[in-house]
């Protein structure tokens, strides 16, 4: 990213068709059509992540940030002319849409994709002081009619803290390289998630958003892969609360049909030359747990429960129910792709924005989905106004959010909707649909 703003650069999308899981592209070199073809190492189940070498990367990979690649060569004719999707007669979700990506891009003011370096920093103060007020607070009254408050307040806090590390590892903090992964290691370090392991994953979802097979999280598992489960670990991949206690789980496994620890610079998530980013973001893991430790030892492991560790299960509450209602429970089903019928537009376009009320402004915004995840490098204090521009451009491809109440209880609704009824997808076809299995407990035929 250096000095230059993205957008401007005329962004394209990635390739249709993966065999794997794109993970090896970078963003920190603007000439990319010096890029050399993919080098196919560790070939793996389905799911695996494939080992790949750009050309492009270099040892630095604080640098990086999860948008496509560039080049005309990578454009298919339908995404150049536009496909028939918005056109008259019945909405097709899964039909290509009949505008392209570079439509959305010029629609987006310009200023959108500017960040501000100070601003951002402002974010993290005003955070970062938050969580110890409350901290403080809590501790000076020490009364059970205050911790419960506490837990979800602070627990709030720890998801916006998440969410600062989440812009840091796109390169949306701001455009020094340095600034955002010294940043994005304090915040996430700070709550126990590995901040280069985590924001190589999650440029691979990025990429691969959309894709049965490819993409990273809450992906659907193929009707063969979801048979094989045993029926435990069925009820609790769709039974409330356990799915959304999942992430700390992924983060040392990832999900059913892939392989590898975001802890672990051998993973299959990772390349060669990522090795050294994902040991020193492992050691900064290791530091964190070590001082939570030494601090529950000193100050009494039950006030180190109810300061830390409770929150932090609220966070990953918060995670895991904001990043699976991006991508599931709309009233209306939605499309996965495979092979030809994927892009990285269509992809993109199956994500859904969220309203949470109050939580909106804390939470930096995150709600507002689908723009940050076709233009990951807008800021998230510009995602609602380049949302706004887009509108006319996406049409019906946009799914406009219910409002909520101050905070976000209409969101429980949907979630319970699609745990009864988005189970798997079929193994065959290049467009699919979430079916239900009906006998699974609680499910909805």
């Amino acid at each position: 990213m250096a000095s230059l703003v993205l957008s401007e650069c005329g962004i394209r999308p990635l390739p249709r068709i993966y065999t794997r899981p794109t993970t090896g592209f970078s963003s920190n070199n603007a000439n990319f059509s010096k890029f050399r073809p993919l080098q196919v190492s560790k070939a793996n189940n389905l799911g695996s992540s494939l080992k790949v070498s750009s050309g492009l990367r270099d040892k630095n990979w604080s640098v990086n940030v999860s948008v496509p690649l560039r080049g005309h060569s990578i454009l298919n004719e339908e995404e150049e002319k536009g496909g028939g999707g918005g056109g008259g007669g019945e909405f097709d979700p899964g039909a290509p849409p009949p505008f392209k990506l570079s439509d959305i891009r010029a629609a987006i003011p310009k200023h959108c994709w500017v960040k501000d370096p100070w601003r951002s920093m402002s974010y993290v103060v005003r955070d970062v002081a938050v969580v110890f007020g409350l901290a403080a607070v809590a501790a000076y009254f020490n009364n059970w009619a205050v911790w419960p408050l506490y837990w979800f307040a602070q627990g709030t806090m720890f998801w916006a803290l998440f969410v600062l590390g989440h812009d840091c590892g796109h390169g949306s903090f701001s455009n020094n390289p340095k600034l955002n992964s010294v940043a994005g290691h304090l915040l996430h370090s700070s709550i126990l998630v590995p901040y280069h392991g985590w924001r190589i994953s999650h440029r691979t979802h990025h990429q691969n958003h959309g894709h049965v097979e490819n993409d990273e999280s809450w992906h659907p598992l193929p009707e063969k892969l979801y048979k094989t489960l045993d029926n435990v670990t069925r009820t609790v991949r769709f039974t409330l609360p356990f799915p959304m206690l999942a992430y700390p789980f992924y983060l040392w496994g990832r999900s059913p049909g892939k392989k590898g620890s975001h802890y672990h610079p051998d993973s299959d998530l990772f390349v060669p030359s990522e090795r050294e980013d994902v040991l020193t973001s492992t050691a900064c893991w290791t530091a964190m747990a070590a001082l939570l430790g030494y601090l529950s030892f000193q100050m009494g492991h039950l006030q180190m429960l109810k300061l830390y560790f409770i929150p932090y299960w609220i966070f990953v509450l918060w995670m895991d129910f904001v990043t699976y209602l991006h991508h599931h429970g709309h009233e209306d089903k939605l499309p996965w792709y495979r092979g030809k019928e994927w892009s990285y537009l269509r992809g993109g376009l199956t994500t859904l924005d969220r309203d949470y009320g109050w939580i909106n402004n804390i939470h930096h915004d995150i709600g507002t989905h689908v723009i940050h995840h076709l233009f990951p490098q807008i800021p998230h204090y510009h995602l609602i106004e380049a949302t706004e521009a887009a509108k006319p451009v996406l049409g019906k491809y946009y799914r406009e959010p219910k409002k909520s109440l101050p905070l976000p209880f209409h969101l429980l609704g949907a979630l319970i909707r699609s745990m009864k009824r988005d189970h798997y997808v079929s193994d065959t076809g290049d467009v699919v649909y979430y079916q239900a299995d009906p006998q699974l407990k609680g499910s909805e035929n």
